[in-house]
This record gives structure tokens, sequence and C-alpha cells, in this order.
């Protein structure tokens, strides 16, 4: 499994692959953050391939110099190989290098479900952000 920045020709199967795995809502609010995000700084979303497949994705995002996991998304039957960690620790890697002051997990009602992988790989509630106020990526 390889994991590297997104490209331009990955757009249909990262799509497809969201259609896939996400609610029709989820999958709505997260293409309208995946689009900005892309404009803004498309080094912060991933891609996870297998056999020149896409099989996962992560979108992060930059907020007031916090680094954010936005969303995750990894097809149904590559789960719990590790694909998903390996992508947020590669998106960890460029926040790090971005020197962002911290790093955080947006705890949406999508993500609710993906916490507890975050927990097992030490983040703690504190880093969940949870709040009305909308990121960027979000609110536009």
């Amino acid at each position: 499994m390889r994991v590297r920045s997104f490209q331009l020709s990955d757009y249909r199967p990262v799509t497809q692959l969201l259609e896939t795995v996400l609610t029709e809502e989820c999958y709505e609010q997260t293409m309208e953050a995946f689009a900005r995000q892309l404009s803004w700084d498309s080094e912060l979303v991933l891609v996870a391939s297998l056999n020149n497949e896409i099989v996962g994705m992560i979108i992060g995002t930059i907020d007031n110099n916090k680094g954010y996991y936005y969303r995750v998304a990894v097809h149904k039957d590559y789960r719990r190989q590790g694909i998903a960690k390996e992508l947020i620790n590669s998106l960890r890697q460029r926040f790090v290098q971005r020197n962002v002051t911290k790093i955080m997990i947006t705890a949406d009602e999508h993500n609710e479900p993906i916490l507890s992988l975050y927990e097992s790989m030490g983040f703690a509630a504190k880093d969940f952000f949870r709040s009305i106020q909308k990121l960027s990526i979000v609110a536009g």
C-alpha cells in the first residue's frame, strides 16, 4: 500500500470511494469541503492506493495554525488493515512540517464511529473539535 498526495487523475476514483462509503448527507458535506481544500492546499489531501486502486483517502486542513483531520474514508473491503492509520500518520507528518500549533480531529456526527481509532493512536477527548463554529473548508 502506498500513501501519496492527491492528483487530479484521482478525482473520479476518490469521489466514487466517498459515494460508496459515506451517507448521502455526509457525502454532500465532504464533497464541498474536499473541493475547497483542493483549491486552497491540495497537499493536505492524501490517498492510499493498492495495486493502482484508490482504497482510502483523508482530507486535512489548517485553520488558525491548527491542523485538523476532517474526513477519513477507506473502502469497505480494505478496512481493518491499517490503511486509515497510515493515512492519519502521513497527514500528521505534513502538519508537523507546517509547524501547526496543535492537531485536532473534527468530531462531527459523521466522524463519531471512528473516534475510537484516533483514541487508539494516542489522541484524547481534548483533541476532538466539536464546535458550532465550522472550519473554513466547511463554512466556505
